[in-house]
């Protein structure tokens, strides 16, 4: 019998009640982890290898609680993906400070802050991997989002640094960032930016919109030891619309 991908591994998901944390809870837990899913909103999971957790990641304090939680429990946390996020799309001329902040807050600081929890404890096994989800909106840009851009954009520079600091430890940290995914609420981007989904999938080599699985898949990829040679690399999932 083939081994699972990652049989046996402790992993934390945030952002795990909808849409692709939803989807990279139920693949790590296919591919044999022990998830603790985090979100702020109550939500219920039939897998037994899944444990939703509902915290605030705003709250640093419950945030350290639960890792710490996971740690005494399980002995070890192999894995973390950062996906929780907060998206505003707004033309430059309608953001608001507020919106602006809250963007900054959860998908950047609050990302850091788990990294450096998670990280202390993984160093003590001397392994681990982290997984920061990004966008290609930071790379290529995209009219209506632009705070949004800016905090991905900040995602790929913490990956990039944060590879370098935690490789002595033996902590891999990469980021997925995915083009355009039917989720629950993709259609938002097209009312903030009066763009047609189909000009949109005109550029698309591959002809499609992303679908979680498509992001979870790579993110499962990368938290495995298959990917055990890999770290500072933003992976674009994205249909080749880099290109």
């Amino acid at each position: 019998m083939t081994e699972r991908l990652l049989n046996n591994k402790v992993c934390i998901v945030t952002g795990a009640a909808q849409g692709i944390g939803k989807q990279i809870a139920k693949q790590f837990a296919e591919d044999g982890a022990r998830v603790y899913a985090f979100d702020r909103q109550e939500f219920a999971s039939d897998d037994e290898r899944i444990q939703p957790m509902v915290l605030d990641l705003l709250d640093s304090v419950a945030v350290k609680a639960a890792v710490m939680e996971i740690y005494k429990k399980e002995g070890k946390i192999d894995s973390l993906v950062n996906n929780a996020g907060v998206v505003f799309n707004r033309k430059i001329g309608m953001i608001t400070r507020d919106e602006t902040e809250l963007m900054f807050r959860v998908n950047v600081i609050a990302a850091i802050e788990l990294i450096q929890l998670v990280s202390r404890l993984m160093a003590r096994n001397k392994c681990g991997s982290i997984v920061n989800i990004a966008s290609v909106t930071a790379v290529l840009g995209s009219p209506g989002q632009v705070a949004y851009s800016a905090t991905k954009g900040a995602i790929v520079a913490m990956t990039k640094s944060a590879a370098k600091e935690l490789a002595p430890m033996g902590i891999r940290v990469n980021a997925v960032a995915p083009g355009i995914v039917k989720t629950e609420r993709f259609e938002e981007l097209y009312e903030a930016t009066g763009e047609k989904i189909d000009q949109r999938i005109g550029r698309i080599a591959l002809g499609r919109l992303g679908t979680p699985a498509d992001v979870a898949n790579a993110c499962a990829f990368l938290a495995s030891d298959r990917a055990d040679y890999i770290s500072g690399q933003i992976l674009g999932v994205d249909g080749c619309a880099s290109i």
